[in-house]
């Protein structure tokens, strides 16, 4: 009350009602140690319901954090460790960034899933050193958005036991009660319907009855657990309380005195916490303290017994792949005309040895999108294999994926569907960069090319959307040798997630004798042929599968043409000026930019005198090469536009 009420925002009905169930948790429920936030074996806790960050700062301050009650003070403000919603980085014991509400429902079954593989990998019978759970609390807003409908549905098909949910069944939302939207179905009659394990606590303020439900949920080993919890949303404030006001709106001074009254606690102080709850929450730091070191005996056991499992388990957690696994990626010889969707499963399986704890799967897609480690396993109920089979279930994929991420051992979790469908996926791609997570996003059918089946899955504005999230590189290469690449770049970077944008028809593989090497690709973009010597007349820029059209567009002119290779514009950014200036020469200011989609963006490259050969406007239903010359994308045209250009800039 008093960090909200001093910050004049946030929300703080919810946390009040929760402070049972957080106070149980964090003192006498969860193995965690708040002198060591990162042990690996730690259960972990998503606060889903983000807007009730209060409540996990209060805990996280309470049983022993690394969080002084001053960063509380300092709620809602300016680099305080205490933001409006919880943000992985910001406070430790934070495990995700929450807010947008579902996410942090499917980022937990990803926490779930990265353990269940984690201890099929490592675990032997007397010998276990992955054991750990992953607790939650959820809203009415979480379980009505689809993400969290999805994510909950394959939870309950993989019976991921270990996950206990608590649903903060407070009846309110910020538009009034739920009568309004949510008071007809059953919620725990769905999830039992999902494949859940359900249970109901009545009263939240009776601690026998949670810690019995949370002891149950726990031992739940066969199925996802969801507790419903019945609250009162900003109990025991006497006139706030079951109200919608309570929910995002401060108190109001005279309500919190009047809350402090039925407390029993003085209205005059403020952010006072009296010794003797320090001493009280004192055994959440004695209880870790003595689980870490119970744990940590049992690994050092592990590993003089299995001393191969245990320098894979070292292996892991530097998240690198193996040695060796750049001189395994594959070179694909000139000539031969490849889609990069199956040049990208081909290094997939090149790579399958040298990555064994990397996985991921498609939204019912892998047969299009090649994306598949051959022979590694279908995740299953009873068997926590490689590949992921996620169904029609992009927006949950994406969140789950990022989940899988917040696992240190885990190497860049993959999620994959077409380009198309990013939209589907886009709250997660951008979690996914806000946190920095090393997340690859594989998305193919990646234009208009793919043809037949017309406007509604044809991307065209999606190069455009997708590169205005920050921190998100997207990849989007020229031929099959430049994808080995652009794997590579997925793998190598580090704070942020990656994005491969991948072609559903052929392209040439260039001669690499008579064009640079691909290796320039690693530097986000590079000169790819130039027809003389000495600073060109013309540029054309390009990307993916239009570079070979702007190469042999560029052989058509009567000029000193370059062809620059850009697959990667957040890459190519961040180089020194000086290899930016000798790749796109500020004196050269024609400029073509050819792309298969908005022109919006490009800009950048080709400067205020330059020209966009773009498409604005949807696609249609035809053969790729018909939409590609309608729209056009001929050779003819784009050397007709680059000499056009040129002239008129001369």
């Amino acid at each position: 009350m008093d960090a909200v009420q001093a910050a004049n925002a946030g929300h703080p009905g919810t946390a009040m009602a929760l402070a049972p169930v957080a106070y149980l948790l964090y003192r006498d429920v969860m193995r965690h140690n708040p002198a060591d936030p990162a042990w690996p074996d730690r259960d972990r806790f998503i606060l889903s319901a983000g807007h009730a960050s209060m409540l996990q700062y209060a805990a996280l301050h309470l049983s022993g954090y690394d969080l002084p009650l001053d960063e509380l003070r300092r709620f809602r403000q300016w680099g305080s460790a205490t933001p409006g919603h919880p943000e992985l980085g910001h406070a430790p014991g934070v495990e995700t960034t929450t807010g947008p509400l579902g996410q942090g429902f499917a980022n937990g079954v990803g926490l779930a899933l990265a353990e269940r593989f984690l201890a099929e990998r490592w675990n032997r019978p007397h010998h276990e050193v992955v054991g750990r759970r992953v607790y939650a609390i959820c809203s009415d807003g979480d379980l009505m958005e689809g993400v969290a409908q999805e994510a909950a549905s394959i939870a309950g098909h993989l019976g991921l036991g270990g996950l206990v949910y608590v649903y903060d069944d407070n009846r309110i939302t910020i538009d009034g009660a739920t009568t309004l939207t949510y008071d007809t179905e059953d919620k725990g009659a769905r999830f039992e319907a999902y494949g859940w394990h359900v249970q109901h606590v009545d009263d939240s303020e009776d601690l026998d009855a949670l810690r019995a439900a949370l002891a149950v949920a726990a031992a739940e080993e066969s199925r996802p657990s969801l507790i419903v919890l019945r609250t009162h949303i900003a109990y025991p404030a006497p006139h706030a309380v079951d109200t919608s006001k309570a929910h995002g709106a401060p108190l109001g001074e005279a309500e919190v005195r009047a809350a402090k009254e039925a407390m029993g606690v003085d209205p005059d102080l403020t952010f006072h916490v009296p010794d003797e709850v320090y001493a009280h929450m004192s055994a959440a730091r004695e209880r870790g303290a003595a689980a870490q070191a119970e744990w940590a005996e049992r690994l050092a056991g592990w590993r003089e017994a299995f001393p191969e499992l245990a320098a894979d388990r070292e292996a892991a957690y530097r998240r690198r792949p193996r040695n060796g696994w750049l001189e395994a990626l594959p070179s694909f010889p000139a000539g031969k005309e490849l889609a990069t969707r199956e040049a990208g499963g081909a290094i997939m399986q090149a790579l399958k040895p040298f990555t064994p704890t990397m996985v991921g799967g498609a939204a019912d897609l892998a047969e299009s999108t090649k994306t598949e480690f051959e022979g590694a396993g279908v995740f299953s109920a009873t068997h926590a294999g490689r590949n992921i089979a996620f169904g029609i279930r992009e927006h949950a994929m994406g969140a789950i994926v990022n989940g899988i991420a917040l696992e240190p051992a885990m190497l860049k979790p993959y999620g994959s569907t077409f380009l198309i469908f990013s939209d589907y996926m886009r709250p997660a791609v951008r979690l996914s960069a806000l946190m920095g997570l090393e997340t690859l996003w594989v998305w193919t059918h990646d234009s208009v090319a793919l043809g037949e089946d017309g406007p509604t899955h044809q991307p065209v504005e999606h190069h455009a959307a997708l590169r205005a999230i920050p921190n998100l590189w997207y990849v989007r290469p020229a031929d099959a040798n430049e994808t080995v690449l652009a794997w590579r770049l997925a793998l190598e970077r580090r704070g942020g997630p990656v994005a491969l944008a991948l072609t559903r028809q052929k392209v040439p593989t260039f001669d690499r004798s008579e064009v640079a090497p691909a290796e320039g690709a690693l530097r986000g973009g590079y000169t790819l042929w130039q027809s003389g010597e000495g600073e060109p007349d013309v540029i054309l820029v390009a990307t993916g599968s239009e570079v070979a059209l702007a190469l042999e567009a560029a052989r058509r002119l009567d000029a000193n043409a370059r062809v620059v290779s850009l697959p990667c514009w957040e890459l190519f950014a961040e180089q020194p000026d000086e290899y930016r200036d000798d790749v796109l020469p500020p004196e050269v200011r024609a400029r073509l930019s050819v792309e298969a989609g908005i022109s919006l963006g490009w800009e950048r490259w080709v400067g205020d005198s330059g020209d966009c050969v773009s498409i604005e406007r949807f696609g249609a239903s035809a053969p790729g090469p018909t939409i590609l010359a309608e729209l056009g994308f001929t050779v003819e045209a784009v050397a007709a536009r680059a000499a056009a250009l040129l002239e008129r800039v001369s």
